[in-house]
This record gives C-alpha cells, sequence and structure tokens, in this order.
C-alpha cells in the first residue's frame, strides 16, 4: 500500500473522530451522532479490508470479526437512552470483540514469555477499579466482573505477542491495548462512581485511537 493511501486514511479518520467528538457534545445534533459514530468503525473496517494482504487469512479474519462486533457495540450503546438492555447488549457486543482480540493476539503469541509481571500490574490496576465501581454495579455486578477479567486478557495476550513479532507492530497493538482499557474504564467510572468532566471526548479519543492502533499493528504484521 502506498504510504499517501495511509495518509489519506489516517486524515478521513481524523476528520471523522473530530467531528463525532464534537456533535456528542453539541445539543441539538442528536440525529446526526447516530451517523458519525457508526462512521468511524466502518471506515476502519473498510481501509483494513481493501488494504491488508491475505497473508494469513485467520489473523485477517479475526481482525475484522473483532472491528464488526466493536462497531455492533457502538450502534447499541447509541440507544442507552432507551432501555438497560442496550448498554447489556452493547457490553456483550464488546465482550465478543475482546475474545477475539485475544484469540488474534494468542495466535501470535511468543509462548517463552512469562508475563508475570504484567498480570500483577493489570490485577492491580483492575482491582482499584472495581473498588471504586462496586457501590454503583447493582445487577451489573457479574457482567462488569467478567468484562473486566476479558479486557485484561486482551491486555495480557497483547504484551505476549512481545518479540514474536516485529517490533512496531508489538508496540502499536500494546499500546492500543491500553488504551482500550483506559477508554472503557473512563466510560465505566462515568456510568457506575461519578460524572467525568468532558468524558464522552476522552472515551471516543481513546477508544478510536485504540482500535487504529490494534489495526496498524496487524496491518503491519500482515505485510
Amino acid at each position: 500500500m502506498k504510504p499517501i493511501q495511509t495518509t489519506t486514511f489516517l486524515v478521513i479518520f481524523v476528520i471523522l473522530v473530530f467531528l463525532e467528538t464534537v456533535i456528542a457534545n453539541l445539543e441539538g445534533f442528536d440525529s446526526l451522532h447516530f451517523i458519525s459514530k457508526p462512521l468511524i468503525l466502518s471506515a476502519l473496517i473498510t481501509y483494513f479490508w481493501l488494504t491488508t494482504k491475505p497473508t494469513n487469512k485467520r489473523l485477517k479474519q479475526l481482525t475484522l470479526m473483532a472491528l464488526f462486533f466493536s462497531l455492533v457495540g457502538d450502534v447499541l450503546l447509541l440507544f442507552v437512552f432507551k432501555s438497560e438492555f442496550f448498554f447489556i447488549g452493547g457490553l456483550l457486543a464488546f465482550l465478543v470483540a475482546h475474545i477475539l482480540y485475544c484469540l488474534l493476539f494468542l495466535n501470535q503469541r511468543n509462548s517463552s514469555l512469562k508475563p508475570y509481571g504484567v498480570i500483577v500490574l493489570f490485577a492491580i490496576y483492575a482491582i482499584g477499579l472495581f473498588a471504586m465501581l462496586y457501590p454503583g454495579l447493582g445487577d451489573l455486578l457479574i457482567p462488569v466482573i467478567v468484562y473486566m477479567l476479558v479486557i485484561i486478557l486482551m491486555g495480557v495476550t497483547a504484551y505476549l505477542r512481545k518479540e514474536n513479532v516485529s517490533s512496531l507492530s508489538f508496540k502499536l497493538v500494546f499500546i492500543g491495548a491500553l488504551l482500550f482499557m483506559l477508554s472503557d474504564s473512563i466510560l465505566a467510572l462515568n456510568k457506575f462512581y461519578t460524572p467525568i468532566p468532558y468524558s464522552s471526548f476522552s472515551i471516543m479519543l481513546s477508544y478510536a485511537l485504540a482500535q487504529l492502533l490494534i489495526v496498524l499493528g496487524i496491518k503491519k504484521q500482515l505485510e
């Protein structure tokens, strides 16, 4: 793929994310929000699908499936104002996306790597986050616990790619996984703990960047 094509896509992607963050924070633009948010993942899916060489069909398919379920999650979360079931549905869609990412990363794992230190750090982070969320979880206690465990697993499996893929691919994917954890943490804190100023901006920015970096990292490995 020529560099200008990648550059062009990145410009388009930045514009889409910018428009979504602006629209999400302006009153009277609710209808546009239903278009601008799904466009972000739709653009990323299209870019990855059209520009990635079929050198490893399994990796490409897992990536596309993870992005698709992320898109489903994005759409479902647009309707949380109608019913709590849409939030649960979005949670399940992203849970599937994270599991698919775990399977994707495990396909590239370094079997000699021992991630004990990373697991301990992620566990400390998760325990601290859970301590803040627990009083407000109510009936969603079990689903949130399961979700937290899976997203930690995604972070660990992203780390397990170290030294088994190119340095750039590893860094892009691992940073993307960390940003995904950050985005979900902000969303959870904003919903179950206390309202966070400019939460919609920080959630979308970290989420969009997370997905972009993971895609670029996997694409780099498939080139």
